[in-house]
């Protein structure tokens, strides 16, 4: 439904949409930029409204790392704020991890104010002519999914839920906004906003039914199938059915480098942290959100041993170069495919005694 809220400036509009859409903390590293969101603050905090609740972070490396661990336990994404280019500059390490652990997180960054003169939050200190940068998105954009500069308060609501709904599509991972000065200190007087937001993440995806069976066709006829796992717990769901299919199949689960808790490590099929050893005996593989299962420079698979490759994205398509096998790339939720493959694997007429062995092996 449509919520009408009297507010006195952009920067106060984008703290309500914020707390509407359930950001809990907003991790701050502040410069002259933020002057107008700590007018909104001070304003919201009289009234009584606490959210986004402010976090005064001294680095931004901090800032990034907080907001990254948070999002990664809860699965809510927060927002993180720096001081314009040099606090971007400072926050690019944390924006990297986040990017490659797939963290969904919202990155601002206040921007040197546009115009010299005339308006609210122009330019009124030396710095602002120094600190300012042709393309200040450029130096994360390898990094993010999606970045933006805020262009006017009555985008407010669209610019927030577009980047919220993008961090949270999977593969989830960071985005950046930039704030001007001048932007943030616009006078609104009201905002009329969805809630709860009409712009969602897109919704979880899973393996056509032909691709399904015919994976559990190579790990069926396998003698010595083996699955390879990294981070595919990130979704803790995606635990059961992982475990499912190693006890239907008997299969060992190796977890290399593993980011996640995705397999239990007392689980009679944990095979260990290195499938190396069991690679060249391996007639089937399955990668399971796994960028780089083996080293090739020390061993790899046999060239006639099919690998699957289960993930988000089986591609890595964000990596500039990854040369591993993808005979067959099941892109979804691996939570989904992992239930659907072992679905179909329940089906099928497997022999219990050559399982027995593999079990006991």
């Amino acid at each position: 439904m449509l919520k009408k809220v009297s507010v006195e400036s952009a920067a106060e509009a984008y703290l309500e949409l914020l707390a509407s859409r359930g950001v809990e903390y907003f991790f701050g590293n502040a410069g002259t930029d933020f002057a107008p969101l700590i007018e909104a603050y001070a304003k919201r905090s009289a009234q009584g409204q606490v959210l986004p609740r402010p976090l005064t972070i001294p680095h931004e490396i901090t800032a990034v790392g907080m907001a990254h661990g948070y999002a990664m336990v809860t699965g809510r994404p927060q927002i993180v704020m720096v001081h314009v280019v040099v606090g971007t500059a400072n926050a690019l390490g944390g924006i990297i991890n986040a990017a490659r652990s797939h963290a969904p997180i919202l990155v601002t960054a206040g921007r040197t104010p546009i115009t010299e003169s005339g308006l609210p939050g122009s330019r009124n200190r030396h710095i602002h002519w120094a600190q300012e940068s042709f393309d200040q998105g450029a130096m994360v954009r390898e990094f993010v999914k999606w970045d933006y500069e805020l262009r006017m308060g009555s985008q407010v609501e669209t610019v927030v839920d577009r980047a919220l709904a993008i961090a949270r599509s999977e593969p989830q991972g960071p985005v950046y906004l930039t704030l001007p000065r001048e932007v943030l200190a616009e006078h609104l007087g009201q905002i009329e906003y969805f809630d709860p937001p009409r712009v969602t993440p897109t919704a979880s995806a899973v393996a056509d039914t032909k691709d399904i069976e015919r994976a559990v066709d190579m790990l069926a006829g396998a003698r010595n199938p083996i699955v390879i796992t990294k981070s595919s717990g990130r979704d803790p769901d995606a635990v059961a059915p992982l475990v499912a299919l190693a006890e239907a199949l008997a299969m060992p689960v190796f977890d290399q480098n593993g980011t996640h808790l995705n397999f239990p490590y007392d689980h009679p099929l944990f095979g260990g942290h290195d499938a190396g050893p069991h690679l060249l005996e391996a007639d089937a593989i399955l990668v399971v959100e796994a960028d780089a299962p083996w080293f090739p420079v020390l061993k790899s698979p046999r060239p006639e041993t099919p690998v699957i490759q289960v993930a988000h994205d089986p591609l890595f398509s964000r990596y500039p170069i990854r040369g591993f096998a993808v005979d067959l790339g099941l892109a979804g939720a691996p939570q989904l495919t992992l239930h659907a493959l072992a679905e179909a694997v329940k089906r099928r007429a497997l022999d219990p005694q050559a399982l027995a062995t593999r079990r006991t092996r």
